[in-house]
């Protein structure tokens, strides 16, 4: 099986008790009969406990009547990177649903509330991750390893399980901290059982995650050294760059860390071992596990192994319907008709012809969108597809789950950033490097130099990252951070519920606290505007 590690996640999961909605509480005592001792009490035990942090990535948990883990979410919609991917992109010009599905709409319209049951969702999944991890952190310390009689090799390779999970742990936080702004804080050292844990601000959150990737720094593998899907060092600097970039949006104007971008980039570019696939729609297939030189880190599917409704087979099969044909996609029995783009992604493309941009992966031609409920109105995009690099179908049991893994972060991202932070004037690089990069991009997209360009504006990075990272996830967060995202100085058809589009409240670049947790925990403000 391809997944290493995440071949135990379901095994893992049956080692600890899922955890409930996070309404009063972060951390719950365990209630089955599986104890701490017991799951940790051999170096194997060690390791399936930490495939439980990284399946709780990829994997839901249904405890009945069609309920999830996360205590009344349909399992099939609670896959962490369905909810993130959904309204990472819902809310942009990248992606529009044809589903009137309760609270859905929402995203489109840019008028979520506090009780939107996704949001409510993904606000509580990545809670859970943290308290699983927190979980793991917490049972891996230098005494408990001690006590539990490991040494040498064994210890040392726990120890490295443990910066892992502080990995996870971390990029959960970031996720917290890009979407919700100010969430509450729990680690390793919180009381278990009845808490109410306290609201930490974006500034301390963005501190606290610097400090903590930096602290793991010398305990995570080597670049390319773990095993797939597992984090190493590149990954924590991947993190801190992608945070770095953002960081006059998490810390308010004036406190840029254009430099610190550069410097943890060209990391990952210089010293992380990573080149550019040379096909990029390879890099979205069934098979891009093997030979992939520039995923550094990616969230693992599997069609057998891992099955949920999430992320690529969510992403697959909501991105075509019967008439396009879904064994074409390696999904025979697939085919949701859901999400298109709108007008405005094709269009940054301007010819989808012959030699030109082959980074435009797209079905249909009718671009106009006069009808939000209708999936033949607007371009279908078809980047993600459960088919291997020779054109081959992958196993799919039931004609419908998805073997494509989902990247998190890869090399074209950090060249991106490099060019972004060198023209919003850090120090370390330079605007003829930044040049080089996106031009490397351009070119693998043309097959040759066609495509490159003479000069380099802030402009063209926004642009250059649309046709580079479209529906991976970083749409909103990137029009938030040229200041496009809620003005009406950028449109997109449907874009505040409007067919041309509209400017809508500032305040809507931070999603609210779910108001569930709000009730609960007296320790929560809500943030400005709901």
């Amino acid at each position: 099986m391809k997944k290493n590690i995440w071949r135990n996640a379901f095994l893992a999961l049956a080692l600890a008790t899922s955890f409930a909605s996070c309404k009063k509480e972060l951390d719950r005592t365990p209630t089955n009969a599986t104890t701490a001792d017991n799951v940790y009490s051999t170096p194997l035990g060690y390791k399936e406990a930490l495939a439980k942090v990284y399946g709780a990535f990829a994997l839901t948990s249904s405890v009945g009547a069609g309920k999830s883990d996360l205590g009344g979410i349909d399992a099939g919609t609670s896959d962490f990177m369905r909810l993130y991917w959904s309204v990472q992109e819902w809310t942009t010009e990248e992606a529009l649903c044809a589903w009137n599905d309760t609270d859905v709409p929402d995203f489109h319209n840019l008028n979520w509330s506090a009780n939107n049951s996704l949001l409510n969702g993904l606000y509580n999944r990545s809670i859970y991750q943290i308290t699983v991890a927190n979980a793991f952190i917490r049972e891996s310390t230098d005494d408990k390893i001690s006590s539990r009689g490991l040494t040498g090799a064994d210890a040392d390779n726990v120890r490295k399980y443990r910066a892992e999970a502080r990995f996870i742990r971390a990029y959960q936080y970031w996720v917290l901290m890009d979407l919700f702004g100010n969430p509450p804080y729990v680690d390793e050292t919180t009381p278990i059982g009845k808490f109410f844990p306290t609201q930490i601000t974006r500034a301390k959150l963005f501190a606290y995650i610097e400090s903590e990737l930096k602290a793991i720094d010398g305990s995570l593998a080597a670049p390319r050294q773990n095993e797939y899907g597992r984090a190493d060092q590149a990954a924590a600097w991947a993190l801190l760059a992608r945070m770095y970039l953002n960081a006059e949006t998490y810390l308010g104007s004036g406190n840029g860390r254009y430099t610190d971008a550069i410097t943890y980039a060209n990391r990952v570019i210089n010293t992380g071992g990573y080149t550019l696939m040379s096909n990029y729609r390879n890099l979205f297939l069934a098979d891009n596990n093997l030979n992939n030189t520039e995923t550094i880190l990616s969230i693992n599917y599997d069609a057998t192994n891992t099955q949920n409704y999430g992320a690529t087979t969510y992403i697959v099969n909501a991105s075509i319907n019967a008439d396009m044909g879904p064994a074409n996609y390696g999904v025979p029995n697939g085919g949701w008709g859901g999400n298109r783009s709108t007008k405005n992604l094709p269009l940054l493309f301007p010819d989808r012809s012959g030699n030109t941009d082959k980074r435009a992966i797209f079905y249909g031609n009718n671009q106009e969108i006069t009808n939000v409920n209708d999936f033949t109105q607007g371009i279908a995009v078809t980047k993600f597809k459960n088919l291997t690099s020779t054109g081959a179908s992958a196993t799919s049991p039931n004609g419908t789950f998805v073997s494509t893994d989902f990247p998190l972060f890869r090399l074209a991202e950090m060249y991106l950033i490099y060019a972004e932070a060198a023209l919003r004037g850090g120090t370390g690089g330079n605007t003829a490097t930044a040049l080089q990069y996106v031009n490397l991009l351009r070119a693998r997209a043309y097959g040759n130099a066609t495509g490159n360009l003479s000069s380099l504006a802030l402009s063209n990075i926004i642009d250059e990252r649309g046709r580079e990272l479209y529906w991976e996830g970083f749409r909103r967060t990137d029009l938030i951070r040229f200041g496009l995202f809620t003005s009406g100085t950028y449109l997109w058809p449907w874009k505040g519920g409007v067919r041309d589009g509209r400017g809508v409240d500032s305040y809507r670049t931070l999603f609210p606290i779910p108001n569930s947790d709000i009730t609960n925990n007296p320790n929560l403000t809500q943030n400005t505007g709901y």
